[in-house]
């Protein structure tokens, strides 16, 4: 028992620290066009994301930009124009990539732009500062709030896998009937049409003989 607890121990470590995601991305900006960054993002789930433009050229003041958020059925979540830093905030309502495209207001003038990108997702998203306040709690008290709710992320994330691969099956046992039939059907084409060479032929080599 104590073996296999040493051995869960680290998985529930590394899937603590998938749930409570939190990375910075950094994009650099074509003169022209647009980049964009997706992120997988499951249902129910609470994303924060804050972005700053920054002017490799070092120009002042700091040229503008675009940026734009949709969900994987293409409902925009976050559209702002004209700026060099915003924030976007949302609970996600589809499962799928969520795409973070960003692009220059003035396309082919001033220099190469960068954007950083500081996304929060899930648990780490959550503001923990409030909750401490609003519940008078800390401490040790605190910690354990955090590891409850990284719990029940991390048992949303497994039924939300669980949903996936039922999917997944669904799909291949479909695929693979689909191409059973498929290879039935072309079977018995085949045989008709050998069945028909053959009847053909017979008849060709009956009526060579009659004459």
């Amino acid at each position: 028992m104590a073996e296999n607890s040493r051995l869960l121990l680290p998985i529930f470590l590394l899937m603590l620290l998938l749930v409570q995601k939190g990375e910075s991305v950094w994009l650099n900006l074509p003169r022209s066009g647009n980049k964009c960054v997706t992120e997988e993002i499951h249902n129910n789930v609470v994303v924060v994301g804050d972005y700053v433009v920054i002017s490799d050229d070092h120009l002042h003041p700091t040229p503008t930009i675009s940026a734009k958020v949709t969900s994987p059925y293409g409902n925009i979540l976050h559209h702002k124009e004209n700026i060099t830093h915003g924030q976007f905030a949302f609970t996600s309502s589809e499962a799928g990539q969520y795409v973070t495209c960003f692009w220059p207001d003035l396309p082919n003038q001033g220099g190469a732009l960068s954007v950083n990108i500081d996304w929060k997702i899930g648990v780490a998203a959550k503001d923990w500062e409030s909750v401490a306040r609003k519940e008078k709690i800390e401490g040790v008290e605190l910690e354990l709030r955090k590891l409850e709710g990284a719990v029940e992320a991390i048992h949303d994330n497994l039924l939300y896998l669980k949903g996936r691969e039922a999917e997944m099956r669904g799909v291949s046992e479909a695929t693979n009937a689909r191409v059973a039939w498929y290879s039935i059907f072309s079977l018995g084409v085949c045989i008709l049409a050998s069945c028909g060479q053959l009847w053909y032929l017979t008849r060709f080599f009956q009526k060579k003989k009659l004459i």
